[in-house]
């Protein structure tokens, strides 16, 4: 069994009980030497992908078929995030669970520039959702009065265009820098079970434009986005503070309300922030540290140079923490809110009904039938 194999498998044929790994065989192996480990991050991260698909899709459908809730502003960003994380989800937990489930990282074709692409893409339009969902919500506390004024329907629809004009142009430039690399990697298999941006800097032989590139809009962006957030809940939470000291009361309510926000943004934040620090790591330490051959696995994987210890904890972590995201936004921005709920509940009500009804006609229809062959 491939739970019992050790690193001496991929360097030869001299095991004579089973035969040699193979190139992502054998760099599957040096990511996760474990293989007691294997069977629990599938699970993981079926539950992730089945999760964020439920709580997702039935978010999308309560706002949408709620007339109370789809002409809302605050509503409109929701299903803007909710499709970018159904977007995420789509391409990140079926790829994983497939190279999980194989034992075997994941080939480089065609769906790998896909999966690139559509995942920098949904990544860029979640976090600038997120900062717009807080704009709004520091418009409609702190400026009330013109809220309506402001946020109208041409403005949204201007808003989010900008934000997937600048997600795609993103993605298309940085597609466009990984082909200036020098040098291409040899081998039709990555260095890891997702196509994320090192593994593809990895294989296009590091091209230094395109992670200079990635790296800088990624940390500007991410800067940006945090100032915006802040700020927004900040004010808020002041204007709360305002509203009651004149009455010596504590607004406690505002305070879970902003430390509970903040908290979910921060966790929406984790894998940009550890893409941060491993970017950091990688510059400080230069490429051997992330990529060169580790006193273990680089002696056994002759065919090309696998991940050192440090690249594969920052590749599993950096997969599961993009899971995390699309599970937790719905519940947030979504499941939180009581409309939301009642729009929910109208929804499942209005289903169950309809379910019922078309039942109730099959039934008279089989018995109809029976009467007549009698």
């Amino acid at each position: 069994m491939l739970e019992t194999r050790n690193l001496t498998d991929c360097s030869s044929g001299q095991n004579l009980t089973e035969p040699p790994l193979d190139t992502a065989g054998c760099l599957f192996l040096s990511i996760l030497p474990y293989g007691q480990a294997v069977p629990a991050l599938v699970c993981g991260f079926v539950l992730f992908t089945l999760f964020s698909f439920l709580v997702n899709l039935l978010t999308l459908l309560a706002v949408w078929w709620s007339e109370e809730l789809s002409w809302q502003p605050r509503f409109t960003l929701v299903k803007n995030l909710i499709l970018s994380d159904l977007m995420q989800i789509t391409t990140f937990g079926p790829a994983v669970i497939h190279s999980l489930v194989q034992r075997r990282t994941m080939p480089f074709r065609t769906w790998c520039y896909v999966q690139y692409f559509i995942g920098s893409t949904s990544i860029f339009t979640s976090l600038l959702t997120i900062t717009c969902m807080a704009l709004e919500r520091y418009l409609f506390v702190c400026r009330a009065i013109h809220y309506l004024v402001i946020l109208t329907e041409a403005c949204l629809r201007r808003v989010l265009t900008l934000i997937w004009m600048f997600s795609i142009a993103v993605g298309v430039v940085t597609m466009a820098l990984l082909h200036t690399g020098g040098a291409q990697s040899s081998g039709s298999v990555t260095m890891g079970l997702l196509c994320e941006p090192d593994m593809m800097e990895q294989h296009m032989g590091f091209p230094r434009s395109s992670a200079i590139f990635r790296k800088v809009v990624g940390t500007v962006t991410l800067l940006l986005c945090l100032m915006v957030f802040f700020f927004s809940y900040c004010r808020m939470y002041q204007d709360a503070r305002n509203a009651v000291i004149p009455f010596n009361a504590d607004n406690n309510k505002a305070r879970k309300t902003v430390l509970l926000d903040c908290g979910m943004f921060l966790m929406q934040l984790l894998p940009l922030l550890l893409k941060v620090v491993s970017d950091a790591l990688w510059e400080v330490r230069g490429n051997a540290a992330m990529t060169g051959r580790s006193s273990q696995a680089g002696d056994v994987c002759t065919v090309k140079p696998a991940p050192t210890a440090t690249a594969a904890v920052l590749h599993v972590s950096l997969l599961m923490m993009l899971m995390v995201p699309p599970c937790i936004n719905p519940m947030q921005y979504g499941l939180r809110n009581a409309e939301v709920r009642q729009a929910l509940r109208r929804l499942i009500h209005r289903v169950t009904e309809e379910v019922a009804d078309v039942a109730e006609r099959v039934g008279d229809g089989a018995h109809q039938n029976r009467a007549q062959e009698a």
